[in-house]
């Protein structure tokens, strides 16, 4: 089978690449979607505070999936669901399997990655104690709470601030758990300001900075957890440890991008992110395949991963059409100044057509920074800041006139500076 473009994942990323390719010309489009329904983890997403960038208004996961499903439909996509993909090779095979159509060999001419990202498990957070029952990641309880109608616990402890765990402390309030504390290794909140004030201030739930869960109580089931303070290596302070009693235990400790196809397919990732590395174009260094939304990195807002998304469907497209450069000279963009990475990562040497949209994050808490784009030794961009947070990404829009100075620098850095 043969296709232009091959979109893997139908969650927000997939289906506002699909949209933005579309819009560019390109017709043969083909959706590959693991789950029972478009959407992707929107669909347990029932909480409000969707949309807000992208329609003006605000929206819950499901509604503001509803609206791309539906752009997807009228545009007569095509998409299967229920297909897993099992192997994507540098020269853009992808192998898939469905009940219906068997396996599936499809030689694409472009390939998006869109395959969203999964939930730091126990296990890479090495917590001592008993494996008794009662212990989820966040994401796993809201699907249960969300989707299923099962409750993970009368009385909670959350290990991690990431929006999902302060999201869901609020969630099981509503459903009638005492959320006792959200416990954080950090001196600051991997969440969004506002899911703080709105999720932990508002129900009067504790937010313990810089502690951890140590030990977890329990034969068969839960039954507490305890928790210790850390030094400034992140070391715990035993002697000061206490017990909280507990019947759960959710686990809101970081987000991994899902990039086994690029691994398979020889794509360089990113060591920061965990994500490809790509250029101006959402283009990894294998020619053809693109990526974007939290397979490329983590967001903290879904209106970001369209927009994102839907440049890369637009530049796949003219990719396939031979209107997108690929090959020639590239610039890295490095980073300075408490900026843990940039996306992209690339741009390509040469005259800019248009301008460039740099998203970043930082790895503390600074107050009044200017983030600055740097080319050969002067500054060509930047914009003030009161504070910047781990928690929430930066971005910085280049115009075209300030993009050309970018692509056609020896060097070039993007950092902050303490005004």
């Amino acid at each position: 089978m043969k296709r232009n473009l091959v979109i893997i994942g139908g969650g927000p990323a997939g289906l506002a690449a699909a949209i933005g390719a579309y819009d560019e010309g390109e017709r043969d489009i083909l959706i590959l979607e693991r789950e029972p329904n478009l959407g992707g983890i929107l669909n347990q997403c029932i909480h409000n505070g969707f949309g807000l960038h992208t329609f003006k208004e605000e929206l819950t996961g499901p509604e503001y999936a509803a609206r791309f499903i539906r752009e997807v439909k009228a545009r007569n996509i095509e998409y299967k669901l229920n297909t897993t993909v099992l192997k994507l090779s540098a020269d853009k095979r992808v192998t898939a399997v469905n009940e219906t159509d068997g396996l599936m060999n499809i030689d694409a001419r472009a390939v998006i990655l869109a395959c969203g990202c999964r939930e730091r498990p126990r296990g890479a957070i090495n917590i001592a104690g008993c494996r008794s029952a009662g212990i989820f990641s966040a994401g796993t309880a809201q699907k249960l709470v969300n989707m299923e109608g099962y409750m993970p616990g009368k009385e909670v402890v959350i290990l991690g601030s990431g929006d999902i765990g302060l999201i869901m402390a609020r969630r099981m309030t509503f459903e009638g758990a005492k959320v006792k504390a959200v416990v954080e290794l950090m001196p600051y909140s991997s969440g969004l300001n506002r899911n703080i004030v709105q999720c932990l201030n508002d129900f009067d739930i504790p937010l313990m900075f810089s502690h951890t869960v140590v030990d977890i109580k329990g034969d068969g089931r839960v039954r507490s957890v305890v928790i210790a303070p850390v030094d400034e290596k992140l070391n715990p302070i035993m002697d000061k440890a206490e017990e909280i009693s507990c019947d759960c235990l959710l686990l809101s400790v970081g987000l991994l991008p899902e990039n086994e196809l690029a691994k398979q397919a020889g794509i360089s990732l990113s060591p920061v992110t965990g994500g490809a590395e790509v250029d101006e174009n959402m283009m990894t260094l294998c020619d053809g395949v693109f990526e974007c939304g939290n397979v490329l990195h983590v967001h903290d807002l879904v209106d970001f991963v369209s927009e994102e998304s839907a440049l890369a469907g637009k530049c796949a497209a003219r990719y396939v059409a031979g209107k997108t450069r690929s090959g020639g000279e590239r610039i890295k963009i490095d980073t300075f100044g408490g900026v843990r990475y940039c996306v992209p990562e690339y741009v390509y040497r040469g005259k800019a057509d248009e301008g460039i949209g740099l998203k970043m994050r930082v790895n503390n808490v600074y107050r009044k920074v200017r983030i600055k784009v740097v080319a050969d030794g002067v500054e060509i961009a930047g914009k003030n800041k009161q504070i910047v947070t781990p928690g929430e990404m930066e971005t910085l829009a280049l115009t075209v006139e300030q993009a050309d100075k970018l692509k056609n620098a020896s060097s070039v850095s993007v950092g902050l500076e303490v005004r």
